[in-house]
């Protein structure tokens, strides 16, 4: 029955119970939202197993954990910021580290961001630029949607990204998140709002991590709000690297305006359950999205893609692909839905789902699909699921590579056009290494390895 899911009374309960702590440091925008949030949420529940969309992930069980949330703001005894610089070799990089559900900056960020280009948190966006948090706070999100409501309910803070008309930043903007610090189950929720008014540039790096020693069992709720004015550009990048106890739900939501240009490419090198929710409307014409994922995943990881592009407006394109390898048991998914509206003449829209099989228990679910209410359009959707090539591994084998060498290039050449689609190359030349020690069989890499973040 509908409003009756345990999972989310104990949260909203947990609100009834404290709602002036809760909302006693948030702004006025942040606690709208989470009033109409309590509303809704009588009447919504969250997926089980098997639900349209739903094949693999249960977030009914996520969330059904007995977490705590951090209400009364505590401060976290781990030094996260410190142990964790996460830059990019050969990349210098404006970041700002979320630990748990706490932003802070680094004190490159606030001193070298170019002008017209602010990040700093919700609360300060408050005070700074009011109109831009009441106007798109809380604007993109699906109103049926229980996971996104749990967030908009219980989070007190966030990150607002915002670019003026016009303004560009060269150097990447990096947002680490880390899990960590605490030595009882934590369910953190985290909010960005990322706004690109009308001929605005700019790269957003965001990293996902579980702190080292971390052994309570750790969860994220994570909503990312992402507005693009006419003509902006944005390339949006997601790595994950968490242990196999984390647990994550991310929700992405896009609009675009005419002839705005989206990038995004989405790496989990490793994980728990985690359940990454992309939603883009391209509502201008001639605006222009990519998407594109690749996921390396063994025993007992359940990485899980979900993708939704409607085109709105006629003359424009989206293209799609995502790429898996699984070995062990790993149980993963993929579903992707391109809808074109009426009047959305001239729309092209592809979309691909490619995997590898490389253990005999692993599974792989997939579902492209599309949607079509006009005509004069170019779409096409397709998945395949397979193993590695025998007569490819017969024939490097015959030149004397070691089956695992040779196992490990082929599963690096399968990744290497979704690599190939970073842009940002120091970054690319990361992922690239880091996948193939994945790939290989050997840890993907500490962030304590990488250099320190200028």
């Amino acid at each position: 029955m509908k409003g009756d899911d345990r999972s989310i009374r104990q949260y909203t309960e947990l609100y009834d119970d404290h709602r002036h702590e809760v909302e006693a440091g948030s702004p006025a925008a942040m606690n709208a939202a989470r009033r109409r949030a309590r509303a809704a949420l009588d009447d919504l529940e969250l997926p089980r197993k098997g639900d349209d969309g739903y094949a693999e992930t249960v977030l009914r069980a996520m969330f059904s954990t007995d977490y705590g949330v951090n209400v009364t703001r505590l401060p976290f005894r781990a030094d996260v910021a410190g142990a964790f610089r996460c830059g990019v070799p050969n990349v210098s990089t404006l970041t700002g580290v979320m630990a748990n559900d706490v932003f802070g900056p680094s004190e490159g960020l606030l001193k070298r961001l170019p002008e017209g280009v602010t990040v700093c948190t919700l609360r300060q966006a408050a005070e700074r630029m009011p109109e831009v948090l009441e106007r798109y706070y809380d604007t993109m999100t699906p109103a049926d949607n229980a996971a996104v409501a749990l967030n908009t309910l219980l989070a007190q803070d966030g990150v607002l990204v915002y670019f003026s008309r016009n303004s560009v930043c060269d150097k990447a903007i990096q947002l680490v998140n880390i899990l960590g610090g605490v030595t009882v189950p934590l369910l953190s929720m985290r909010r960005f709002l990322v706004v690109m008014e009308a001929g605005a540039s700019g790269r957003l790096l965001m990293c996902d991590h579980t702190a080292s020693g971390t052994e309570a069992k750790m969860a994220s709720d994570t909503v990312v709000e992402v507005n693009m004015g006419p003509g902006s550009h944005l390339e949006l990048y997601d790595v994950q690297e968490s242990c196999r106890g984390t647990e994550r739900y991310a929700q992405l939501c896009v609009r675009q305006a005419a002839d705005s240009s989206l990038l995004v490419n989405m790496t989990c090198l490793s994980c728990g359950l985690t359940r990454n929710d992309i939603n883009v409307e391209l509502n201008g014409e001639g605006a222009e999205c990519r998407l594109y994922g690749m996921t390396a995943a063994s025993a007992g990881q359940r990485p899980d893609n979900s993708t939704l592009v409607v085109h709105n407006a006629p003359h424009c394109h989206s293209d799609q692909l995502f790429k898996y390898v699984a070995d062990g048991d790993a149980r993963c998914s993929f579903e992707g839905l391109i809808r074109v509206q009426e009047g959305a003449h001239h729309t092209e829209a592809y979309q691909s789902n490619r995997n590898i099989l490389s253990g005999a228990e692993a599974r792989m679910h997939t579902r492209p699909h599309l949607e079509i209410y006009c005509d004069d359009v170019k779409c096409s959707h397709g998945a395949a699921t397979g193993q590695l090539n025998a007569d490819a591994l017969f024939y490097m084998r015959t030149r004397g590579i070691p089956e695992a060498e040779a196992r490990t290039m082929l599963m690096q050449a399968f990744m290497a056009d979704v690599i190939d689609t970073i842009a940002l190359v120091p970054l690319r030349d990361r992922i690239r290494h880091l996948s193939e020690m994945r790939l290989g069989g050997t840890a993907a890499g500490e962030c304590s390895e990488c250099a320190a973040a200028q």
